[in-house]
């Protein structure tokens, strides 16, 4: 398969980025969806402005949306072989909230596997991305996990209490395994930092497919290491919440396994 052109695509995500986010960053109000969530006009105008652009560029591929309904995702997912999965806008509350933690995010997905995955941040500048078995990238610079070094006793980690069981979020509370944690607030940024040793364990309860698409790839080939809270792969081609566990250092990921995995059984 001829893949779509990596430096067409990193291309338009910036040019969107720069001209239908950050001119609303801290310049527009929001709406709540049904599922509680933030919506913006940023949102909306990144989404419309990618949609059409990847329709003229790439007609034969379908594209799949956060802001599509439902039965939409559903149906693209079971019957396109071919599919854009896009987060226009990822970080909304942080976005409205006028923290600078926010990115979009891009996936290419083959028959039910993750090809090409792009994030970019336009606050930085920073656009992560990576193909499939040749490798990931930050701005041109290739990424390679790492050894930190630390135990897990004094490492840094990533962690979104509010989608773990409550049993799970109060023993990390009350007895947590590591030094100190932080949360960005942004899944997709979430895992473009794990892909680049920026901290050393991550956490999520339950991510949607365009929070975790292009990370999982971005993250496997800098040779990072990730799993689900039920030990397996995270990206499945679904709509239902996956649970995410991240490390790019391999024997603090053991470790980080080793202790969720003995909080679950006993509790």
């Amino acid at each position: 398969m001829n893949l779509p052109d990596k430096k067409t695509i990193e291309d338009l995500l910036k040019q969107v980025s720069k001209e239908e986010i950050l001119p609303r960053f801290l310049q527009t109000g929001y709406e709540i969806k049904d599922d509680g969530s933030l919506l913006t006009e940023a949102d909306l105008a990144t989404d419309q402005r990618i949609q059409q652009t990847l329709a003229s560029l790439y007609p034969d591929i379908a594209f799949l949306s956060e802001e599509m309904p439902l039965a939409t995702q559903q149906w693209l997912l079971k019957e396109e072989p071919l599919l854009w999965c896009l987060d226009p806008l990822d970080g909304t509350s942080n976005f409205a909230a006028g923290i600078p933690l926010f990115a979009t995010s891009l996936a290419l997905i083959s028959r039910g596997e993750v090809v090409m995955g792009f994030t970019y941040d336009p606050i930085r500048d920073e656009m992560f991305s990576a193909v499939k078995r040749q490798g990931a990238w930050l701005n041109g610079t290739r990424l390679e996990c790492q050894s930190s070094g630390f135990t897990l006793d004094n490492a840094i980690a990533i962690v979104d209490l509010k989608r773990l069981s409550p049993a799970l979020a109060q023993r990390i509370l009350t007895q947590p395994p590591y030094k100190s944690q932080r949360n960005l607030g942004s899944c997709v940024l979430e895992w473009a930092w794990m892909a680049a040793n920026r901290g050393h364990l991550y956490l999520h309860g339950g991510m949607k497919l365009w929070d975790l698409a292009a990370g999982t790839l971005i993250l496997q080939e800098a040779g990072g290491y990730a799993c689900t809270l039920d030990n397996e792969s995270v990206f499945k081609p679904a709509m239902e919440a996956r649970s995410v566990v991240i490390s790019p250092d391999k024997q603090l990921f053991q470790q980080w396994q080793n202790y969720l995995f003995s909080c679950l059984n006993s509790s």
